[in-house]
């Protein structure tokens, strides 16, 4: 499903235009785009998801070409973990 798809089915559900269930979307990503950057707080759609800034230490890996190591530095990432209502409905529950 891509982006267009999730409009319009999120339109149809909730029973609004596709031009508000788009600009609901794009809020949302918006808001857990900022508190995310942020660092000090997750996101949580109880069931659903969660995200969450993790910081990655540097570490030394390998070129697989050339067998060199290579210093990857340090920085940080996003963990997103599935909710108990998501784990379910990808049982087929």
């Amino acid at each position: 499903m891509n982006r267009s798809e999730l409009v319009a089915a999120l339109s149809e559900r909730a029973e609004v235009t596709r031009k508000d269930a788009d600009a609901v979307l794009s809020a949302l990503a918006e808001v857990v785009g900022e508190i995310v950057a942020k660092g000090d707080e997750k996101v949580t759609i109880p069931g659903f998801l969660t995200f969450e800034r993790t910081h990655r230490a540097a570490r030394t890996a390998r070129n697989p070409q050339t067998g060199e190591p290579i210093e990857i530095p340090a920085g940080y990432s996003v963990k997103v973990s599935a909710g108990s209502k998501l784990k379910e409905a990808a049982k087929g529950k």
